[in-house]
């Protein structure tokens, strides 16, 4: 089990956030954002709901692409 006590029970710094939301455009798996910011990645769900950032992944279907 991993320890993600660096940050536990501390509040959210606004360069932590804004970190979430590039990581999370990123397409970034919700357990490297979590070890990156020192947060568990319930933290980072709860955290990321909170502010609306969606964790899904934007990549897109192979169908839906267009040809060059």
């Amino acid at each position: 089990m991993a320890k993600y006590n660096r940050n536990t029970g501390k509040h959210w710094t606004s360069s932590e956030v804004s970190n979430l939301r590039q990581l999370a455009g990123h397409n970034t798996p919700t357990r490297v954002i979590g070890f990156k910011l020192g947060r568990t990645p319930e933290a980072v769900h709860q955290k990321a709901s909170q502010e609306r950032i969606s964790l899904k992944p934007t990549n897109q279907s192979p169908y839906n692409r267009r040809r060059g």
